[in-house]
């Protein structure tokens, strides 16, 4: 699934191909990825618009133009590219716009999100359930947001209304790296865990970005995680699986027990 990483590299996508271009077409293959729009207002709304300065925020992108703006959400499969026009089309472009000599693709194999048209006042309104961007959030915010928490942390990290941006396997990663367990309740971890969490986290967030998604390097959880018999990267000990709050869940048990 998208995360924060995947969604600043569609941001950066957005910016160096279609940023101050002039929107020629829009051309909608699957209206089921629309929400609150039509494709003809789609259309009639934006060609002839042109692209200001993409902006995100957690795993939202905000298409901004000279009008409207497009907000883009990327689901499990979703992803933004940029093609050159003489492309063969892809099966699962379901929204095309048309820019100088390029196209700009939202391409979703599973359809689970997809495109809002909005004013100023819609965005605010769509992003006003959603917590602080994670690669923003201040230290001092990061301790006030968890410590009224009494979700366990793991729960607490990919609660959107929390903290934006965060996912499964950045949670798993950055709790990993933090050396705490992730049932471990939120709201009783202390002042030195809460720093070392917001650190790791930054940390792991810096990384993610450069690398234009969660790395799956060996040395990291994310590198070790489907592994037949995974081991951690750390102290090389059997790491252990289970569902946390309806998400598969992986630590290591050596490195971050249950209680500090």
């Amino acid at each position: 699934m998208p995360e924060l990483p995947d969604v600043e590299g569609f941001r950066e996508v957005l910016a160096s191909c279609a940023q101050g271009k002039r929107i020629k077409r829009v051309e909608v293959n699957d209206a089921g990825v629309l929400h609150g729009v039509s494709a003809g207002r789609l259309s009639r709304d934006l060609e002839g618009r042109r692209f200001g300065e993409p902006e995100r925020h957690g795993k939202w992108l905000l298409a901004r133009t000279d009008g409207p703006t497009v907000m883009l959400h990327f689901g499990m499969t979703g992803q933004l590219v940029c093609c050159r026009e003489t492309d063969p089309p892809h099966p699962h472009d379901r929204v095309v716009f048309t820019v100088g000599r390029d196209h700009l693709s939202y391409r979703d194999q599973r359809k689970l999100q997809g495109l809002w048209l909005a004013d100023d006042a819609d965005v605010a309104r769509i992003l006003h359930d959603q917590g602080p961007d994670a690669m923003s959030v201040d230290r001092a915010e990061f301790d006030e947001l968890l410590s009224r928490r009494r979700s366990r942390i793991k729960s607490a990290l990919t609660d959107q209304s929390v903290l934006a941006g965060l996912g499964n396997l950045l949670a798993d990663e950055i709790l990993w790296r933090a050396r705490l367990h992730s049932e471990r309740p939120a709201d009783e971890l202390t002042d030195d865990e809460r720093r070392r969490l917001h650190t790791e986290m930054r940390r792991t967030l810096r990384s993610s970005v450069r690398a234009g998604r969660v790395p799956t390097r060996k040395s990291w959880l994310t590198g070790r995680r489907d592994d037949p018999n995974p081991t951690c990267p750390r102290c090389d000990g059997p790491l252990n699986r289970k569902r946390v709050g309806g998400r598969g869940t992986v630590w290591c048990p050596r490195c971050q027990p249950a209680r500090s």
